[in-house]
This record gives structure tokens, sequence and C-alpha cells, in this order.
């Protein structure tokens, strides 16, 4: 039987996310490339988030820092005044040269200041799950406090959900998943999750079902192509997550 999903919490976040700021417009996870996301009409953003080595939140999705850096090494394992002077806008065209890496706090303050939304994946250097959890969750509980409405937090490692779990319970989580491993439902009831967040490939009916069922609602990553995002709507998920900031409009 189908489930009901007019019985479902009410979903305070929009349909449509734009990826790590703007897609592939801009260089991920700057605030230059949120700031054009939300040129496009956005209002809600996913960007990565990790810890420096010496505590600091900061925006990037890879550990190492060689692809969207003129850095070398683990980005996790570096002071945040040694991530904060790296150029992370030239590896993606020299328009965006000089770009710096922003840091999760600086992001909050532009999303508060302007009525924006955020998903924030935590994204830990391997090894540093439960800590980066915390720190991330810690965080937004400070930025956000008093607001409407708080960020989203997910994950695709459950010992950092269940930190920020621990740290923040009031804030909102999602399991991310990129296969339906076993045990990938109860482990989101588990950690008390509002949404599981899924290669939207695996999205089909009885999927759909399985977590409606559970009082979880199904965003989808990464959307580029209209035919993707017309079948998951017909599937009725909830949020899809695309680079295509220029293609699909938010509405």
């Amino acid at each position: 039987m189908k489930p009901d999903i007019s019985t479902l919490p009410a979903w305070p976040y929009p349909l449509w996310i734009a990826h790590r700021g703007a897609g592939k417009l801009a260089p991920e996870n700057t605030l230059t490339a949120f700031r054009l996301g939300a040129a496009h009409g956005y209002r809600m953003f996913e960007c990565d988030a990790k810890l420096s080595a010496d505590g600091v939140v900061f925006l990037m999705h890879d550990t190492t820092l060689e692809r969207t850096t003129n850095g070398q090494g683990i980005g996790g394992e570096l002071p945040w005044h040694a991530l904060s002077q790296l150029d992370a806008g030239s590896w993606h065209s020299r328009t965006f040269a000089g770009e710096a890496l922003p840091t999760l706090e600086a992001l909050g303050r532009f999303c508060l200041s302007n009525d924006h939304l955020l998903n924030i994946e935590i994204k830990p250097t391997p090894g540093t799950e439960a800590a980066t959890g915390e720190a991330v969750a810690r965080l937004a509980a400070r930025l956000w406090a008093g607001a409407a409405l708080s960020p989203l937090l997910t994950s695709f490692k459950p010992d950092a959900l269940a930190a920020a779990k621990a740290a923040a319970p009031e804030l909102p989580r999602g399991l991310l998943v990129d296969t339906l491993w076993s045990g990938w439902l109860e482990k989101a009831q588990e950690l008390e999750c509002v949404a599981v967040v899924a290669n939207y490939a695996l999205w089909e009916a009885a999927s759909v079902d399985q977590v409606h069922g559970a009082g979880m609602r199904c965003l989808s990553y990464t959307v580029n192509d209209d035919w993707a995002a017309q079948h998951l709507l017909a599937l009725g998920t909830d949020g899809i997550i695309t680079d295509r900031v220029d293609l699909f409009s938010p509405g």
C-alpha cells in the first residue's frame, strides 16, 4: 500500500537545491559560486564542510587539495591560516583566479543575511568523522540560533551524523547513500533522520515508498538532465540537487 505523504511532517525546504553553490558555472564551494547560484534564483544550496587541523570548519569536497586549489596534500592536515592563502579559483577558469576557500561561518552569514537555506554535507577527512560531525553541528547550531529554518545536515558517514546528533539534536539530519546497502533505512531511522539523500538512479517507486513510509523525505543528487528530473518528480520525491542552475528554474 502506497504511503499517504499528507501524514508526513511538513517539508520546509525548496524542491531545487544548487550543488556546491552554482554547479559547474563557478569554482565549487566558493562564495562566488553561491552568489551566482542565488543570481539564478536558487534559494537553497548544498555545500561540503570539513575540519582544518586547528579546528576551523571550511568548505571543500575532496580530501586532497590538488583538484580545486593550488595547494598540495590533505586539506584537513593544514591549519586554517595556510588554507586561507590558497587559490581556489584558477583551476576553474582565469575569471575566478584568486578566489579563496571560505569558512562555513562565512557562508552561513551570507545565507542568513539573504534568507537562503543550506544543506551542509559533513565531508570529514578520513579518521575525523566524529570530530567533524560535532564541529559542524555546534557551529551550525550557534549560527542559526533563533533562525526560522535550520540547515539540513547530511553525510555518507553515519558516525559523523551520530556525532552531529549528539552535539545538536535539534538540527535536521539526512543520510546520504550511493547504494542501498544492507541496513540503510534502519540506520537512517536510528539516526532520526528527516531525509535520505540518494544517488538519483536509486529512486524507484518501491524505494520512495519505503522512505516515505518510514516518515522521511526523498532527496536526490546530482540531477543534471531534464528526463531524470521529470522521472523524480513523477515518483513524488522531495528534493533535487543539481549542477544545472542554468537549465532548471527553481520556481
